[in-house]
């Protein structure tokens, strides 16, 4: 059953694709059902996680303390059998505390330098309050993220695919921290956004966390899984209007673009760059594999433009003023483009 699409210029999808995707989405099915044994609700949250790992992007977790970041992800990488580390940012952190260095070692009567690997040296590493080290340490990880390779003592490493970094940052404590940088907050893929549990997923969550121990989890995939499914998304057909439609979006969140309307002119200082144009579509494509459809359509854009958009526009004092943030506006710009359509 290959598929074809009129006019579109994409390419088809062989029958082993076909049979691929289906099991990509029969496995993140069972992955969410082995997360939901110990995560209460966050089935949005589990979903850009998961769009994240198969598009090969990293993502950002905005949300105030105990809202379980760290156990999310750290049983996450138990069910895909991947090596978990977890990297505490502190205003003492130095680059080579992430990256690894050279020590000193006795050996048969020599003494010669061994390098020893640093935590970054893992599959998925969780960067524990970001914000909180200094530019220097942060670039060190940024790097990895770019190039999938650390320079440490002056020489190259490099890191074993699959590689995710998952970077947590309060937005409450602001006190001595180092907020990143534009130009590095575009090196992630999505922003995601952790809000409080509803009330009957709170008493659920303390039901399940004051008793005994927690469960271990099933391993639903394992490296190679990850990487072929990995490669498999990036051969997800996308039509030429999914294409002119991530475009447009983008374009429209710049104010000195024609195409940007007159309400956000005064809004929006900065929009989103080329980049984002990217990850919509890669967003998009790996949505739509992991929901086990055959070819991206407009509602996995929509469903991945807020995480994709929201933290690459600078919004303008006149915006922080009137309480309006990067998420209204996109929301805005959404809704504006379905009118269109």
């Amino acid at each position: 059953m290959s598929q074809t699409l009129d006019g579109v210029g994409a390419h088809q999808l062989s029958d082993d694709d076909v049979q691929a995707i289906d099991r990509l989405r029969d496995a993140y099915d069972q992955l969410r059902n082995e997360l939901g044994r110990v995560i209460v609700g966050q089935q949005d949250v589990i979903e850009r996680l998961a769009i994240c790992l198969f598009a090969r992007g990293h993502a950002l977790l905005m949300g105030v303390p105990g809202l379980a970041k760290t156990l999310l992800v750290s049983k996450l990488a138990e069910t895909l059998s991947l090596k978990f580390s977890r990297i505490q940012f502190t205003p003492d952190l130095m680059p080579m505390d992430i990256t690894g260095t050279d020590i000193l070692q006795d050996g048969g009567g020599r003494r010669e330098f061994e390098f020893v690997h640093g935590p970054i040296f893992a599959n998925i590493v969780l960067a524990d309050e970001i914000n909180r080290a200094p530019p220097k340490t942060q670039s060190a990880l940024l790097e990895a993220m770019q190039e999938y390779r650390v320079t440490a003592v002056g020489k190259p490493f490099q890191l074993d695919p699959p590689f995710l970094v998952l970077a947590t940052q309060n937005p409450v404590e602001q006190e001595g921290t180092y907020p990143l940088p534009e130009a590095q907050l575009d090196r992630f893929m999505f922003l995601i956004e952790i809000d409080y549990p509803s009330e009957a997923e709170e008493i659920e969550i303390a039901r399940s966390t004051t008793g005994d121990s927690l469960p271990d989890l099933s391993h639903v995939l394992h490296a190679e899984d990850i990487l072929a499914h990995q490669h498999l998304v990036r051969r997800v057909p996308a039509p030429d209007h999914i294409y002119t439609f991530a475009a447009k979006l983008v374009r429209m969140t710049r104010p000195t673009d024609p195409s940007a309307p007159e309400w956000l002119k005064p809004l929006v200082a900065w929009g989103a760059g080329p980049r984002a144009v990217q990850n919509l579509i890669l967003g998009g494509r790996a949505r739509a594999a992991l929901l086990g459809s055959y070819m991206v359509r407009q509602e996995d854009l929509e469903e991945v433009a807020l995480p994709v958009l929201t933290h690459r526009l600078i919004t303008t004092f006149a915006a922080q003023a009137e309480g309006i943030d990067a998420k209204q506006i996109v929301r805005r710009l959404l809704e504006e483009m379905k009118e269109e359509a």
